[in-house]
């Protein structure tokens, strides 16, 4: 019998005589390219640079049940089998890539219950019975689609990650087998799994990093009951992501803070104030009207509107684009204009430097609480989340507005209304900040790679008055910086933090020097370094070609698969391009894996009968589906035009959106 938590290296874990079974009841391998950005990125961060000693990295926690009468040690997966699924494929990665002596990984340790699908596309990768694409190996009816798309993300994701931070595959391996750690749980055997997964899947009662820093900000103003009833106040009202701000509020409050007339506005000027008018419309106090204390503080739930007094909608509506610890990064960064890594792992730390350490650390906790509800008011208004409504959902950019009852009705009710003020379905100008902002969301899934939401934010809270045209032209801006100052320089490109708060989003690159020919070397496949280059540009197509009713209704969609139009390996009769025309950007678009790995070999023809029946996936590719024949001549063709609607948004710097009107 084995202990009952083991802590094990990878390379111990997916070493040995050992298999980890995949049950049944599991749900299918679902990580896509956030959780696997996120786990390779954790490695890479972790890496000792240089001089200092390496330390063991925690990945996580691996429960499992030992399934008895087996004569070599068999576990039953019940948590951790995302992580595990993708340490598998990343590990059969570094073998068949060469990138380190894995000999030690001889035998292939997880494994799936009755399914097949999963069993022959894992054997297929681990054994490395493929040149490119392990779906040559097998028939589609044998396919896990899910795990195929792991592994292509981890051939896409793992080498712009090395590259982008100058580390070596060989490093990184060394680093993952020997010094990322995890903890194998394993359960008693007289486990009522049912009953565990119950458990489960209710919230824990351990306190999570935000709460733990919300404890420790309340220490440092307890010498002022109001004060912290404030920022008890503000946390609890911010927290919740996905719901507007204003609704973390009594009615009371709501009109102290956001204005009386319709609570659209930030009318409160600093912390004193804020915690002036929470005192005079709510006080926190006990039942005999002591201060509470800090434990009752803590626990003490969320002030918030009941449905029937304010007529709201049901929270469930909207789904924010980033979540709370990485929020509360975000407006530590625009506050203190400090260089703080946007990664929620380092949260605790990270505040104890930038504010529970400060000379006045009472008084950092003060601004930082009034930046924090500002910032949240600014986000709500003024950044896309995704909205679900009547049966439908999609991106929305809405603000919150309260409308009093009419002459038959003495209770008012709040709604949500374009942040520009236009009507629905509008292609104006609240329209044009919706689609830009969602290019920006769904090239970069990834939380601590949100740099396009820090310059929003810092524009915002630095603004004395946000205007629509203004903003627009902000955004465009810093799209053109991310797209040319970094992802397509010829050299090393600038930093996130440069680009936004030393440059103040003004993209650096000029028109003069920058033409088609020099950016081939950037632009072709393997080396565009983000996906943001594709969107940027599926953006300025959709300005420029909106009036289309094929391209009026697009939408920026989760698409991370970069395709060949003309087919690396076509069909059997099919010739044969010249690598530099089939690698060319002209030939190259964006689109979903799971298309991807249904249409990887289809002639250009046969792409479009297939896309002329579903949903656009990018305009760019719909531009290229107009070309017939699609040859060699097409695809330069395509290539001098789209390279010239990018170098048409450097001319003046002159806002993208005015070049096409």
């Amino acid at each position: 019998m084995s202990e009952a938590i083991t802590q094990l290296s990878i390379q111990r874990l997916l070493s040995g005589n050992v298999e980890y079974v995949i049950p049944m009841y599991q749900r299918n391998y679902a990580w896509e390219e956030g959780e696997i950005t996120q786990l390779i990125q954790d490695v890479i961060d972790y890496l000792p640079k240089r001089g200092d000693k390496a330390r063991n990295y925690y990945i996580g926690s691996l429960v499992v049940y030992e399934r008895p009468d087996t004569k070599t040690p068999v576990f039953e997966t019940i948590d951790g089998q995302q992580r595990l699924t993708t340490l598998s494929l990343l590990t059969s990665y570094l073998k068949n890539t060469k990138a380190a002596n894995l000999g030690w990984y001889s035998n292939l340790s997880i494994h799936f219950d009755s399914r097949e699908h999963s069993r022959a596309t894992f054997e297929a990768i681990f054994e490395g019975r493929f040149q490119d694409d392990p779906a040559e190996m097998l028939a589609d009816t044998q396919i896990n689609t899910g795990i195929l798309n792991g592994y292509r993300l981890i051939q896409k994701v793992l080498p712009q990650r090395l590259k982008e931070n100058g580390v070596s595959a060989q490093q990184f391996a060394d680093f993952l087998f020997r010094y990322v750690q995890i903890m194998r749980v394993k359960v008693p055997a007289d486990t009522d799994l049912n009953h565990y997964f119950e458990i489960m899947n209710n919230r824990g009662e351990q306190l999570e990093k935000h709460e733990v820093l919300k404890a420790r900000m309340m220490e440092k103003l307890q010498a002022c009951h109001q004060s912290q009833n404030c920022l008890h106040t503000v946390w609890e009202a911010c927290a919740n992501m996905e719901r507007y701000v204003q609704m973390g509020f009594t009615p009371g409050q709501r009109s102290s803070i956001f204005g009386k007339l319709n609570w659209g506005r930030f009318v409160l000027a600093n912390f004193d104030e804020l915690s002036a008018a929470l005192h005079r419309t709510q006080a926190l106090v006990g039942r005999q009207g002591a201060p509470l204390t800090l434990e009752q503080i803590i626990s003490k739930t969320s002030i918030a509107v009941e449905q029937d007094e304010a007529g709201d909608e049901a929270p469930e509506r909207f789904n924010t684009v980033i979540n709370f610890p990485n929020f509360l990064l975000h407006v530590l960064r625009v506050e203190t204009q400090a260089d703080i890594p946007l990664d929620d792992k380092r949260l605790l730390d990270t505040f104890e430097a930038h504010i529970l350490k400060q000379p006045d650390p009472a008084a950092a906790v003060k601004r930082f609480t009034f930046s924090l509800l500002r910032c949240k008011y600014l986000y709500d208004q003024y950044v896309i989340k995704r909205e679900f409504i009547k049966g439908a959902d999609g991106w929305s950019l809405k603000r919150f507005k309260w409308n009093e009852g009419g002459e038959r009705s003495r209770v008012g009710r709040g709604s949500y209304v374009n942040t520009f003020g236009e009507e629905e379905g509008s292609e104006g100008i609240n329209r044009r900040i919706l689609m830009l902002l969602s290019a920006f969301h769904v090239s970069t899934p990834t939380l601590v790679y949100k740099h396009w939401l820090n310059a929003a934010l810092h524009y915002l809270f630095h603004s004395e008055q946000v205007e629509a045209q203004a903003y627009l032209q902000h955004m465009e801006s810093v799209a053109k910086a991310f797209v040319f100052d970094r992802f397509l320089a010829p050299k090393e490109g600038l930093e996130y933090f440069a680009m936004i708060y030393e440059n103040k989003g003004v993209c650096q690159t000029c028109r003069e020097g920058v033409t088609a020919e020099t950016l081939k070397p950037r632009l072709s496949f393997g080396n565009i370094e983000n996906n943001l280059v594709f969107n940027f540009l599926d953006y300025l197509l959709w300005l420029e070609h909106g009036a289309s009713e094929s391209v009026k209704s697009y939408e920026f969609t989760f698409r991370s698969s970069v395709e060949h139009y003309y087919p690396q390996k076509p069909l059997q009769g099919i010739d044969q391009l010249a690598l530099e025309d089939l690698h060319s950007f002209g030939n190259l678009c964006l689109i979903s894996h799971e298309k991807n790995s249904r249409l990887s070999n289809f002639t250009p023809e046969q792409k479009k009968e297939f896309y002329l029946k579903n949903t656009l996936d990018s305009v760019k590719q719909y531009l290229m589906m107009q070309s017939q024949p699609w040859d060699a001549e097409a695809i330069r063709e395509h290539y001098q035009q789209m390279t010239n609607v990018l170098l048409k948004s450097l001319v003046g710097n002159t806002s993208a959106s005015a070049l096409f009107e």
